[in-house]
């Protein structure tokens, strides 16, 4: 699979939104109940971009994933921290999709002077048809490290959901900070030729950066 990794537009949403949908409607991945609409998905991508990076991964020209960040918390000490979010198309998961995005999406929150990286992850306290340890060990593979669980705090599919965060830093904390600079100051194809050549060698060269 050979895929190109690039902004997100909200001309993307349609696409997107047949990506989240099985999982808003078969899983407890997310907790949102119902689907939401190509405007509303819109909005959310232009909302997204006006501060964080919002990628998509393209493969033969069909979007099979997209990965965001989001403010952690809107108190001005937490600037320094993003939650992250991504969603693969069922059929594409499984093929590293996931890490490129990922990987891609760190490179581009350490340009922005970001340190932490959050994710805020539903887990099954039993075996659950709507939920597994998947996202999880995905977080584990790409650094991240369990900080914290809140109890049976997600009801859905009549079902009481735990949620965990889990962390990843990716820059240092010093006495003196800079203040990070929004996403519209950062682009994709603004990644020095060492990022890229690291991004890429992390993937196998299985992946083009849009921009070269």
């Amino acid at each position: 699979m050979a895929v190109w990794i690039r902004e997100a537009t909200p001309k993307d949403a349609a696409a997107l939104v047949e990506i989240y949908a099985p999982y808003v409607r078969k899983t407890a991945v997310t907790f949102e109940y119902d689907v939401p609409s190509v405007a509303a998905f819109s909005g959310r991508i232009e909302r997204v971009l006006e501060k964080f990076p919002y990628l998509v991964a393209e493969n033969d020209g069909e979007i099979v994933g997209y990965a965001y960040a989001g403010a952690f918390h809107p108190r001005a000490a937490y600037q320094w921290c993003a939650e992250m979010s991504v969603y693969v198309k069922q059929n594409a998961r499984r093929m590293g999709v996931g890490r490129m995005l990922y990987d891609a999406m760190e490179a581009i929150l350490r340009m922005q002077r970001l340190t932490n990286v959050e994710a805020c992850i539903a887990v099954p306290s039993a075996p659950d048809a709507h939920l597994t340890m998947d996202s999880v060990r995905f977080h584990e593979k790409m650094g991240y490290r369990m900080v914290g669980t809140f109890h049976q705090c997600g009801y859905k599919f009549d079902t009481w959901y735990n949620m965990v965060w889990m962390e990843h830093i990716i820059g240092e904390h010093q006495t003196h900070m800079a203040y990070p600079e929004r996403f519209p100051q950062i682009r994709f194809c603004d990644l020095t030729r060492s990022e890229k050549k690291r991004f890429a060698n992390s993937n196998r060269d299985k992946t083009r950066l849009s921009g070269e």
